[in-house]
């Protein structure tokens, strides 16, 4: 053990941090590492959230420590099951340097206490009240040895890099695009794991190198509070009926909002039954979004609330995988199967709404037809933002910082 802890009722601590790695194991489907679960049942989480009981500390769930004047959370304790799942994405192991970029104080802990004695820590945030309360309480609770900084995380921390770079970079916020500092700042046999956004998917995913550029091996799903600084997330919100019916998509996206808003004014629609059946919890739906991300260009996401689920646009209210033409959208629908469960289907609004509500109908059944959950997720590669798109194979974004694109091979 790295740290010292500093405590009273020390033996109830523990007995609550062993109630939380049970909880988190007996919720994963993988096993976890020794080096991670003995970091579990070391690290005094309720020292890192000093506003909560001891009861609470070791929930096993996320903590907000710092709103805006809105509520919207800005920085997070994340819940240890996402903690527990990034720390085995990253591969982590004695004796590693590792960056985190989003602070808190906690995971730095965890990460110091995976890689030892002998590896270093730094953490990273663009906020000076986060890492000045980060740092306080990493001292507090005997990791005093984890490097803090303040600074944009979208340009890593260079100067505190070993040679030959960092063995993993951590990052705990929800990032649009990969920096150039990122991958150069990974060691060869480094991994990077980030919680990234494309085409409206959010997933958590491990970067190897892999010659010129990153590639995905492994991923989670969970979410994070927004990055800050040079990496902020840059998406148009497109109200086709008014705010209950929004259609987000990145920047690097062209639709026409006038036409689109006509379509769905227009109630020239169709909406194709796939005879695909969602039963129960099945927890699929999130391979098909990644799916659907995958094999439809162009893609976004379709919100609808309540009011319009009620007037007949959608047939739920939460976030439904879309996508469009200069005056068509179609966007993924269900309603109750006839045998119990919920069956999905394409609604599409505009002259030729027809063609695009088939076309994802079918990418639907295809999905369906492989496996459902059980088809493959498809790989992610990361280049530089001025790669050729001559030299790209999939679906190609153009971001920022990067250029990815998303293949099934």
């Amino acid at each position: 053990m790295t740290g010292v802890q500093i405590e009273d009722g020390a033996s109830e601590a523990a007995a609550l941090r062993d109630r939380m790695v049970e909880a988190i194991v007996s919720g994963w489907d993988r096993k976890l590492s020794d080096g991670v679960l003995a970091a579990l049942r070391t690290v005094p989480r309720h020292l890192f959230i000093p506003e909560c009981s001891l009861e609470q500390a070791y929930t096993n769930d996320s903590f907000a420590t710092k709103r805006d004047v809105r509520g919207v959370a800005l920085s997070t304790v994340s819940a240890p099951w996402v903690q527990a799942r990034m720390l085995e994405l990253a591969g982590l192991r004695p004796g590693m340097r590792a960056l985190e970029i989003g602070s808190g104080g906690y995971n730095a802990a965890l990460m110091a206490e995976v890689v030892g004695s002998e590896g270093e820590v730094v953490s990273l945030d663009i906020d000076i009240e986060v890492t000045e309360r980060a740092e306080k309480l990493l001292a507090r609770a005997g990791y005093g040895r984890v490097k803090v900084l303040t600074g944009d995380g979208t340009y890593g921390a260079a100067e505190l890099a070993a040679e030959g770079g960092f063995d993993a970079i951590i990052v705990t916020v929800q990032a649009p695009d990969i920096p150039a500092a990122w991958r150069s700042q990974l060691a060869t046999n480094g991994r990077l794991v980030v919680p990234l956004t494309f085409r409206g998917t959010h997933r958590v995913l491990t970067f190897e190198h892999e010659g010129d550029h990153l590639v995905s091996r492994d991923s989670t799903r969970c979410g994070f509070v927004g990055m800050q600084g040079d990496n902020t997330h840059s998406v148009q919100s497109i109200e086709l009926a008014g705010s209950d019916l929004r259609l987000v998509i990145s920047r690097d996206q062209a639709a026409d909002s006038d036409a689109l808003r006509e379509a769905v004014a227009s109630g020239e629609e169709s909406t194709e039954w796939t005879g695909v059946v969602l039963r129960g919890d099945e927890g699929v739906l999130p391979s098909l979004e990644l799916w659907l991300t995958s094999t439809t260009d162009p893609s976004g996401t379709v919100y609808a609330s309540s009011q319009a689920a009620e007037m007949g646009l959608s047939g739920w209210t939460i976030a439904a995988t879309a996508t469009w033409t200069h005056d068509t959208v179609a966007y993924l629908t269900m309603r109750p199967g006839s045998s119990g469960g919920f069956e999905l289907g394409v609604r599409a609004y505009g002259t030729d709404h027809a063609a695009p509500a088939h076309a994802m109908a079918e990418s639907i059944r295809t999905w369906n037809s492989l496996g459902r959950g059980a088809t493959p997720e498809p790989i992610i590669r990361v280049f530089p933002p001025d790669a050729a798109e001559d030299g790209l194979d999939g679906i190609v974004v153009s971001n920022r910082h990067s250029r990815l694109t998303i293949s099934r091979a």
